[in-house]
């Protein structure tokens, strides 16, 4: 069993300072304004009730200011990208239906008209939004179209005569659906529909369209549909929408990346569909790495509540007598600790994508280019926000599950929050975008990148390749295997149990292992190249696919924890992040222990050994697991659950 000594106390306030971050004051003003009794979490309310509750404390966030950190400092903003990002991150601690209320509002609504309008829709309409004078509808996913953007059927045909576009939902399947501010409270939408002019179609644009009037009534020929009762986030008035030959001016074309003339001129400064079309949905990919950090937040909530708990129930007595808390069964402590390793690790990933959206982002105060211009690390972090979005949410439908069975019949309890965060994040893993989509989406980065980078190979650099191939392909012949497991345990550092807490060997594990996925799924698509079914080659290779882009993503968050943890000083606190690192490490491992033997990278020794390795480590940290928890500063009020009333925290370690 590797080497687990003692632990030094550490403090949770300094820990909460390096997890807080670049965007510390923003946290800050988060927990200030998780006091105002406005925003007390409430419990068994009435759908109606809800949405009246949600609405209200939308406005007293307009009021405090919340809004205005993701717009332009000449229409009211702040010009702060990454703070506007934190700051939503920290709303999913309280009512997450105000979370996606206010996503819908001010990230989705209002950042389409940002993102992807101009100047004139700035000035018509950005004041007014930040004010919540105008609330708005993000109108873009469709009952027969969800993740399939491009293939959207909602039409927006250009009528030179009248200097119109007119809106027009063909059929069921074509409506909109699901449509956040549509059912009660928004007057303007921001529609997405395939644009046509001069008979051809130009793919998919946006549109600004009014579906009430100041009354409130539907606007003529725009229809909404209640959709009623939902799982969870019951404040949001999600509506349907539909448009039977609605018109609206030609202005209000989102016209960034398009655009029509008088006389039905189509215009773009980008020519190519596809690109013109990414480049569009690109704009808006800071919703994906909202809707992580608000999964993120919702999973600390959840584990603070069941760490308290698990401190202060007990059951079954002891040798002395006395009950035992139940986190100090190593069988709770295995249900929670690796989870709360997995949050640091998507914590620090997430700060990571922040500050590179941020950076990435053109200066809101800046004009808009005449030409579009992207950043040369953009079309990465699309792709690692698709996969950190996927990530984050499975991981937060998964712990605070175990969470609520950590806490008995009492996590069953609505008042103890754990079933409301349970259905209110459950829908995380499919809006924007479903997770097994963006992980295709993900895979397909990283082969585009392979492809780019092997077809800049010299022939040297090609052998070399081949090569390594080769070696690979006896290593994983059962034979080969046991050769090279022998070999590598017999060098120096190599023992069955002393390496398992050693960094360059984490690092290494998981870039090979990332790295031979994607150069086996290559050497399958590549072989397929030219089938005369093309769908049938990639759905032969998907699980491949989705694969590469999981074993990535463990690649992503190892970096990201292991560089968060070189930013903290020297120390108790070092330490015991140091430590909460190789839990993360060795519970991945072991999750995916049998894929490591397959391939020749364990063998049952030690395998063994990273099952006692995660035993000892969960013992390691239980004394730890309250300044854990701590540390994400989720703030009383937003906890809320009478089970994980604060004890004044946590007990000395043992």
């Amino acid at each position: 069993m590797p080497s687990t000594d003692a632990l030094a106390p550490a403090d949770a306030a300094t820990l909460q300072k390096l997890l807080d971050g670049r965007w510390w004051a923003v946290r800050e003003r988060a927990r200030e304004l998780a006091k105002d009794p406005r925003f007390a979490v409430e419990v068994g309310e009435s759908t109606e009730t809800q949405r009246a509750r949600v609405f209200e404390r939308l406005g007293a966030l307009a009021q405090a200011g919340y809004s205005r950190l993701g717009f332009p400092t000449r229409y009211g903003g702040g010009n702060d990208v990454g703070g506007s990002i934190t700051g939503f991150e920290m709303l999913a601690m309280g009512d997450l239906s105000l979370l996606v209320k206010a996503g819908v509002q001010w990230g989705l609504f209002g950042g389409a008209l940002l993102h992807l309008g101009t100047e004139r829709h700035h000035t018509r309409y950005l004041a007014d939004v930040i004010d919540l004078d105008v609330l708005g509808c993000f109108a873009m996913t469709e009952t027969g179209h969800g993740s399939d953007v491009a293939s959207l059927r909602t039409t927006a045909t250009f009528d030179p005569d009248t200097d119109e576009f007119v809106i027009s939902t063909p059929d069921t399947p074509a409506r909109k659906e699901y449509i956040g501010n549509a059912a009660r409270d928004g007057s303007l939408a921001a529609v997405f529909a395939q644009l046509v002019t001069g008979g051809e179609t130009q793919g998919v644009h946006a549109f600004v369209v009014p579906i009430r009037d100041d009354t409130g009534t539907p606007m003529p020929g725009v229809r909404i549909e209640d959709c009623g009762l939902k799982a969870g986030l019951n404040g949001v008035d999600n509506g349907r929408l539909y448009f039977d030959d609605v018109r609206v001016p030609r202005e209000n074309l989102l016209n960034r990346y398009g655009d029509v003339a008088a006389d039905g001129t189509y215009s773009t400064p980008i020519e190519n569909k596809t690109k013109r079309f990414f480049t569009m949905l690109g704009t808006l990919v800071q919703g994906r790495i909202s809707v992580a950090g608000g999964a993120g937040s919702a999973t600390k909530v959840a584990l603070t509540i069941a760490v308290r708990y698990g401190e202060q129930r007990r059951q079954f007595a002891g040798p002395d007598g006395s009950e035992i808390a139940v986190l100090d069964y190593l069988a709770h402590q295995r249900k929670l600790l690796p989870a709360l390793a997995k949050s640091y690790a998507l914590h620090f990933a997430q700060l990571d994508l922040v500050a590179s959206l941020h950076e990435t982002t053109p200066d809101l105060d800046e004009p808009i280019p005449a030409e579009p211009v992207e950043h040369p690390e953009r079309r990465e972090l699309e792709a690692r926000a698709a996969g950190v979005k996927a990530i984050a949410t499975w991981h937060a439908t998964q712990t605070i599950q175990v969470c609520r069975e950590a806490c008995g019949g009492a996590g069953y309890l609505a008042e103890n929050r754990l079933p409301g965060l349970k259905a209110d994040t459950d829908v995380f893993t499919t809006f924007e975008g479903d997770n097994t989509v963006l992980l295709q989406l993900l895979a397909k980065e990283l082969l585009t990148d392979y492809r780019d980078h092997f077809g800049e190979l010299d022939w040297f650099g090609t052998a070399r390749f081949v090569a390594d191939q080769a070696v690979e392909a006896v290593v994983e012949r059962v034979g080969g295997r046991r050769i090279l497991q022998r070999l590598l345990d017999a060098a120096p550092g190599r023992g069955e149990e002393d390496d398992l807490l050693d960094r360059t060997w984490h690092l290494e594990l998981f870039d090979w292992r990332e790295k031979h996925l994607l150069d086996s799924v290559a050497k399958r698509l590549r072989r397929a190249a030219g089938a005369d079914d093309p769908f049938a080659v990639f759905n032969a290779a998907q699980d491949h696919l989705l694969l590469a882009a999981r074993a990535h993503i463990d690649s992503v968050l190892l970096q990201a924890f292991v560089d968060a943890v070189e930013r903290c000083p020297a120390g108790a606190e070092r330490a015991l992040l140091d430590r909460v690192c190789d839990l993360f490490v060795l519970s991945t491992i072991e999750a995916e222990r049998g894929w490591f033997a397959e391939h020749g990278r364990l063998t049952a020794t030690r395998s063994k050994a990273v099952i006692a390795g995660v035993n000892a480590l969960c013992e390691s940290l239980r004394p730890h697991a309250r300044t854990l928890v701590d540390a994400f500063g989720v703030p009383e009020a937003a906890i809320a659950a009478p089970i994980a009333a604060s004890t004044g925290g946590p007990p000395p370690p043992a």
